[in-house]
């Protein structure tokens, strides 16, 4: 059985940092293109960075130089270090085990974890 398991969230004030790890466990992780995804309330969930299995990263604008995301294949874990946070960034942080699609550019799978809940305020 496949599992994601995150964590590493919690209430931080405007321009503190938080970093976010996620767990996989019962597949192949190195095989995986993984991302992070978030979903504000009343919003739709929307990705917010990704890391093919070799590396190459991609980040939404919204987050671009501020946000890096990284992977320990040894570990089976995903990071996302979190800086300069805004009261924007607020939202359930998800990851998600995915693959490549024929661009090579990651696409999200079925895979995910239970999320874990960013809260930036002062």
């Amino acid at each position: 059985q496949v599992q994601l398991v995150e964590s590493g969230g919690g209430l931080v004030q405007p321009g503190g940092s938080l970093t976010l790890s996620c767990v996989v466990s019962g597949t192949i992780f190195s095989a995986h293109a993984m991302g992070w995804h978030r979903q504000a309330p009343g919003m739709q969930r929307e990705l917010v960075a990704s890391i093919t299995n070799r590396g190459s990263t991609n980040y939404a604008d919204a987050v671009k130089g501020r946000f890096t995301i990284s992977r320990d294949n040894a570990k089976n874990t995903l990071y996302l270090l979190m800086n300069s946070l805004k009261p924007g960034d607020t939202a359930v942080y998800y990851c998600n085990a995915g693959q490549l699609d024929s661009n090579m550019a990651y696409i999200a799978g079925n895979y995910w974890g239970q999320g874990t809940q960013v809260t930036v305020s002062s």
